[in-house]
């Protein structure tokens, strides 16, 4: 990196990363309707080799709170079965012999207040990833700074635009969790 924009850039570029983690991670969390990215990304041992769900499955959700999962293969139903169970999401699957059907139960308060519980702490490891990535920027002006690369002016300014970006981020992941928030305790 030649000058503080880019190291800026590649800030942002990690930090809009751990944002998208975290937006993937929170759209695994059950709200108490289906949605197939409760699923999709569960390994499934397939032939000896562990499988992504979605790579061997059409999932869908014909009703609001009902997955369907039609394997490519039907030789695997009781394979994605056992990968469900051991996931330990709280629903059980049903196979008729061509589709596994879930059907999402209600969702008690106790266990409403368990999922904020995980979307908090997956927010605050977040914050965590973003936080580190001010820090190597930070690192990385300060260097360029002392090997005379940049002036003290826009090491400042550098260092500033860092700070404003890291709030700015963390903000989002703040927004996004009271979203999450919401959305599992509406019943």
């Amino acid at each position: 990196m030649t000058n503080a924009q880019d190291v800026i850039k590649d800030a942002t570029t990690r930090m809009d990363g751990a944002l998208a983690a975290l937006k993937d991670r929170f759209s695994g969390l059950r709200t108490g309707k289906a949605s197939p990215s409760l699923v999709d990304s569960l390994q499934v041992p397939y032939y000896g080799v562990p499988t992504r769900l979605k790579d061997m499955a059409n999932i869908s959700t014909p009703e609001a709170r009902q997955i369907t999962i039609a394997p490519f293969d039907p030789s695997v139903l009781s394979d994605i079965e056992k990968a469900i169970l051991a996931a330990n999401l709280g629903v059980t699957p049903r196979n008729d012999g061509r589709m596994i059907r879930i059907t999402m139960p209600e969702l008690t308060e106790e266990r409403r207040k368990e999922i904020v519980k995980v979307a908090k702490t997956q927010a605050e490891e977040c914050r965590v990833a973003i936080r580190n990535v001010r820090r190597d920027a930070n690192d990385a002006i300060k260097a360029m700074q002392k090997n005379s690369t940049i002036s003290e002016d826009e090491a400042k300014k550098g260092l500033d635009d860092i700070q404003k970006l890291t709030d700015a981020k963390i903000a989002k992941v703040d927004a996004d969790t009271k979203a999450k928030e919401a959305e599992v305790m509406a019943v």
